[in-house]
């Protein structure tokens, strides 16, 4: 097509979306596109960008060029600078696309948390009817430590003697690194064929399980749970979501299909990332719930409620989050 009829074809289109964006910038910086404009700005941005590219490859002149370029440039700020910047991103990430992409690949999560809650719920049975049971998986010194956390005699319960004295800020920091540490090896084992990812699945389930009945049958239940119940919706749901990620890899190596491995890990890790760092904003939210709310000695219903409030709050999100968009 020679260019005086790409031109007269297409005028019309780059007039409409010139206008509107004039429209645009002379409005208040506040203002929020009509239900028109959403559906118009959209679809004459993307146009303006084919026939600039079209523009290009058919060396039309570089005025033609230069015009639709800066024609895509100003609809581009328009469309993602004011909206599209890093926090609202993040806010965009949080709120949709990680639950979307978590629900897509729901199989390997359901995964995940089979092979957490198993050994768990199995191990926490035998701990609490078999006092001697947690010394298979824990040092008789760990096991003391534990115990002594969660003394009702405790100041601050869920911390060492040794902590007791630290800050909630410096405690803060300090489960920021133990609960990012922990997902991280788990989704890092996946590349093992998924081996590492299955062992720190099982494990963790088997500790926790493990140091939760053993408490329980000492007495202990009502520090322990009132305790951990509060962040453990966030810490215990992104660990298991970070061997969902981990599983994905695994899968890659051990099953690529039809691609090479290099292919299928690329394209699995892709997604596993996302999974990755959702998980990731959970875990810093568990570890600011752990510092400033978990250790205050508060009513045991007072904690339950709210506990089940942020167990409501996590499975609204991951089972609702970005379905209307």
């Amino acid at each position: 097509m020679r260019q005086q009829d790409f031109e007269a074809t297409h005028q019309q289109e780059w007039r409409a979306l010139r206008d509107l964006l004039d429209d645009l910038d002379r409005a208040s910086f506040k203002r929020k596109l009509s239900k028109e404009d959403h559906a118009r700005l959209p679809r004459l941005y993307r146009d303006a960008c084919n026939h600039y590219a079209l523009a290009r490859g058919r060396h039309y002149s570089p005025q033609l060029s230069e015009q639709l370029h800066n024609l895509i440039t100003r609809g581009h700020r328009r469309l993602y600078q004011r909206r599209g910047g890093a926090s609202w991103r993040l806010i965009h990430f949080v709120v949709a696309d990680f639950p979307c992409t978590l629900r897509q690949h729901a199989g390997y999560f359901w995964l995940a948390l089979a092979l957490f809650l198993i050994p768990a719920l199995t191990l926490g049975t035998l701990s609490y009817q078999d006092p001697e049971m947690i010394y298979s998986v824990m040092a008789d010194e760990q096991v003391a430590q534990m115990e002594s956390m969660y003394d009702p005699a405790n100041r601050t319960p869920g911390r060492s003697p040794s902590r007791s004295s630290e800050t909630n800020f410096y405690m803060f920091g300090f489960y920021i690194k133990n609960n990012i540490g922990i997902g991280f090896r788990t989704f890092a084992g996946g590349i093992l064929g998924g081996i590492g990812t299955l062992f720190f699945l099982i494990f963790n389930g088997l500790v926790l399980g493990s140091v939760s009945g053993h408490l329980t049958q000492l007495g202990y239940s009502e520090t322990f749970w009132t305790f951990v119940s509060g962040h453990g919706s966030f810490e215990l749901t992104a660990i298991v979501i970070c061997g969902a990620a981990g599983l994905m890899l695994g899968h890659a190596v051990i099953a690529p299909g039809r691609l090479t491995r290099t292919e299928a890990l690329k394209g699995q890790a892709s997604i596993a990332l996302k999974l990755v760092m959702g998980a990731a904003v959970m875990l810093l939210a568990a570890a600011f719930v752990e510092a400033f709310w978990s250790s205050m000695r508060l009513d045991a219903m007072i904690k339950y409620l709210v506990a089940g409030f942020l167990w409501l709050l996590v499975i609204a999100h991951l089972t609702l989050g970005g379905r209307a968009s």
